[in-house]
């Protein structure tokens, strides 16, 4: 009798504890609050900041609705609005999740304003590849709060892109980094390079929740947290067990699933853009600069910039391998028909790598250009009279060759001394041969720039430089007078006289060593380093 009263008080523990266990667990996760957490770098972002670096034009916006006072719900409204998301994922509710809601709702409403309108841009490619992989169309949100959905983002420790991708892992996942190209930036190879990150993830947890942890903090710190817990396979059950950072993170992607849904409910109105526009993708297989396409094609740089943020340095290094570029669909004809033309605007401006450098080695101190000219670069002690005894020409040659006005050389000036026959078909020009007829001038457009800082407009930089705005606006190929901070525009254009027979240098020569500002370069570093090493003298006698 005993027995039997034992055995039927076991079978009612087995067949309640699933209920007592769900309650206390339900419990847990309603009862978490958490005041150490961190929130995702991205909140902390200055909205004007995020503006610059979205580079989109928000001026012509045109809203649909009025936006009013954010409407604060109960939790009991919070808790049924996410359960009845049509979600593959655990959408929980409890005290963290809505500090973070009410975080975007009221604090951050007019950031999630503008990231609803660059949702209609994101979504639908995020969306596309989640489905491809066949995972949870959810995560279209996860950069929200990982980038603010801002392509060229990168956080403290070095994440980078809209996916905020760590060097090594985006590497591991097939993304090109280099110093003109950062494939994390590319909002297409990063989707899919995120995506596949995540499906392993999740062959390893089998709990979405889990898998966007182990995305931020990594798997190591993941799996240190479940051994912490005693083994716990549940987000909610190793909160406390996480990295600071971390703990937010979960709560903050739920928060973001609510506002990208039930914003219309917050009085948070979209900012309506009239300027998306249809895009193409052609592949480059020559070098080419952002400047050169927007002088022909008329696309301003800008624009250019953010239709492929992976191109750190506005060049797209073709002659590498082929890379995709991105245009507006109604660019593509005319970009293919000028090519040729595009390819050759101004390269010497926007490409100063030289090919070669022999000649500046060859035959000891009289180095010979590729046209035969030969050069010879002053040395300390050096006068006309010694450099030309040297080159077998006169001191009046040397001074006629170079249009020199004074006999007084510095040091590293280039000077022509002479040219070598270069082939039968030109003319055998020999040592002493050249005359000043045979020196031909030419005429080089130079372009100086300005670099916009805070609180500039076109006007004022016109005023300071002496042109007009629509000279600005025509060599910047700027559409509006709307220009960023950090912006580098064409501010004058002048010509140079250059003679045809001299090879201009890539690199400007300034004279006694002076730097572009007319300091003296090496007497500021002299005074720096022996001004160091006077306080580090000090600092050891006073230790003593």
């Amino acid at each position: 009798m005993k027995m039997k009263r034992l055995f039927i008080f076991s079978v009612m523990v087995t067949a309640v504890f699933p209920v007592l266990y769900s309650q206390s667990f339900q419990q847990v996760k309603d009862t978490i609050e958490d005041k150490a957490i961190v929130p995702p770098e991205s909140m902390t972002t200055s909205l004007a900041d995020l503006l610059h670096d979205w580079q989109i034009d928000f001026s012509a916006s045109e809203n649909e609705c009025n936006s009013g006072q954010n409407v604060v719900c109960p939790d009991t409204v919070y808790r049924n609005r996410l359960y009845c998301l049509p979600s593959e994922m655990e959408l929980s509710f409890n005290r963290v999740v809505r500090s973070y809601i009410e975080m975007y709702a009221m604090r951050r409403r007019e950031q999630v304003a503008f990231m609803l309108t660059l949702g209609d841009y994101y979504f639908p490619l995020f969306e596309e590849m989640l489905d491809r992989y066949d995972i949870p169309l959810e995560l279209k949100y996860l950069p929200v709060i990982e980038s603010a959905l801002n392509p060229v983002a990168v956080s403290r420790m070095g994440a980078t892109g809209l996916w905020q991708f760590m060097l090594k892992t985006g590497q591991g996942y097939g993304l090109e980094v280099n110093s003109l190209v950062d494939e994390r930036r590319d909002p297409y190879k990063s989707t899919e390079a995120a995506v596949r990150y995540l499906k392993d993830l999740y062959s390893i947890y089998g709990d979405w929740n889990l898998v966007i942890a182990a995305y931020n903090c990594g798997p190591g710190n993941v799996n240190k947290a479940i051994a912490r817990s005693g083994g716990k396979q549940d987000y909610w059950e190793i909160y406390y067990y996480l990295p600071r950072e971390t703990r937010g993170y979960v709560p903050a992607f739920i928060a973001a699933n609510y506002i990208m849904k039930y914003y219309a409910e917050h009085h948070i109105c979209p900012v309506k853009l009239n300027n998306f526009q249809a895009l193409d993708t052609v592949h480059v297989n020559q070098e080419i600069h952002f400047g050169q396409i927007a002088e022909i094609l008329d696309i301003p740089v800008n624009e250019l910039r953010r239709l492929n943020p992976q191109f750190k340095r506005d060049i797209v290094p073709g002659n590498y391998k082929p890379y995709a570029l991105v245009l507006p669909t109604n660019k593509m004809i005319a970009f293919i028909d000028k090519k040729d033309e595009i390819l050759n605007c101004k390269r010497s401006v926007y490409f100063t790598h030289r090919l070669e450098t022999d000649q500046y080695i060859m035959g000891g101190e009289s180095p010979v250009g590729s046209n035969g000219v030969v050069y010879y670069r002053v040395k300390k002690g050096d006068n006309l009279s010694k450099i030309a005894k040297r080159n077998g020409v006169t001191v009046a040659q040397i001074t006629s060759w170079n249009r020199l006005k004074s006999t007084v050389l510095s040091i590293g000036k280039r000077l022509i001394v002479g040219k070598k026959a270069v082939s039968s078909s030109e003319s055998q020009l020999q040592y002493g041969e050249i005359n000043e007829d045979s020196i031909q001038n030419i005429s080089r457009e130079i372009n100086q720039y300005y670099r916009v800082k805070k609180g500039d407009t076109l006007g004022e930089i016109a005023q300071k430089n002496g042109v007009t705005v629509s000279e600005l606006k025509s060599w910047n190929g700027l559409r509006s007078s709307k220009i960023s901070v950090g912006e580098q525009l064409i501010v004058r254009k002048t010509g140079e006289e250059v003679s045809e027979i001299a090879e201009p240098s890539s690199v400007t020569e300034y004279k006694n060593g002076e730097s572009p500002d007319g300091s003296a370069g090496s007497n500021i570093i002299s005074e720096y380093l022996k001004e160091k090493i006077d306080n580090s003298g000090k600092q050891k006698v006073g230790g003593v």
